[in-house]
């Protein structure tokens, strides 16, 4: 992709009228920015989603995927619960109610659905990606396992994001310092809310070192904070949050993130 859509706008307004009425942990400016990235990451493959819970997400991925004739989102969740880091997700699988989201919305076609562990999958996995949404096990062990997966098959200039990097979990935030932050094989990257995200740029990620050593000298600060992803409390929670404060997070205008990223830049 060369440009940004033109019906971008709206494509983004009907992807989030589609995802309101389901049950999730997306904000608006989050779920703004996700589609976004799915609407105009510069990459060729597929939207792979770890984490889908009741289609909050998925419905909203799915109706951009829709627009623009791209492939079918790949869902991928056991549909268990609860998880270590997501401990009020109890009692019956969520699967149900995420099929019956998907239908409500009219976008079974445009989803390819994995009642699956990501390990799972990833044993016959072989497509290339575009954007690798992962919401799934926030625990260190399960995001990297995430990560490290599926990062192979990451296109030249997809974009990996990641939720809940500046919530109280100790995996978002430590595999996107640790794996990408710190990695040459990345280039732009940023937070938007508690969206970490950055751009797969194996041939010129290294000229944006400067940049993300920046930002990861801020994020680090916090992982001290979130060790095995144990809720804080009193003097240690004011002290995350004030580390928190530091970190830049606020939301980028469409144009300033697809000038950043765009297949132009990446030559």
């Amino acid at each position: 992709m060369r440009h940004l859509p033109n019906d971008l706008n709206d494509t983004i307004e009907r992807a989030l009228q589609l995802s309101c009425g389901v049950p999730g942990f997306l904000g608006d400016s989050e779920a703004r920015f996700l589609a976004l990235l799915a609407a105009a990451a510069p990459a060729e493959g597929c939207i792979m989603e770890i984490g889908s819970y009741k289609g909050k997400s998925t419905a909203l991925l799915a109706s951009v995927a829709a627009r623009y004739s791209l492939e079918p989102v790949v869902a991928i969740d056991p549909h268990t619960g609860p998880s270590v880091t997501d401990p009020q997700v109890a009692g019956a699988s969520s699967f149900d109610e995420f099929v019956e989201g998907i239908r409500a919305a009219k976008l079974e076609k445009h989803v390819e659905i994995h009642r699956a562990f990501s390990r799972d999958v990833a044993k016959g996995w072989n497509r290339p990606i575009r954007l690798l949404w992962i919401d799934g096990d926030h625990t260190y062990q399960g995001t990297s396992e995430d990560f490290t997966l599926f990062s192979p098959f990451l296109a030249k200039g997809a974009i990996v994001a990641m939720h809940d990097a500046l919530h109280a979990y100790e995996g978002p935030i430590r595999v996107f310092v640790e794996l990408i932050l710190r990695s040459n094989q990345f280039g732009p990257a940023g937070f938007v809310q508690s969206v970490a995200w950055g751009q797969f740029r194996p041939d010129n990620g290294a000229k944006f070192h400067r940049e993300r050593e920046r930002l990861a000298r801020r994020a680090e600060r916090l992982i001290p904070f979130v060790k095995d992803s144990r809720p804080l409390h009193g003097l240690k929670k004011m002290r995350y949050k004030l580390a928190r404060s530091r970190v830049p997070r606020a939301p980028i205008s469409a144009e300033k993130w697809f000038a950043l990223v765009s297949v132009g830049s990446t030559e």
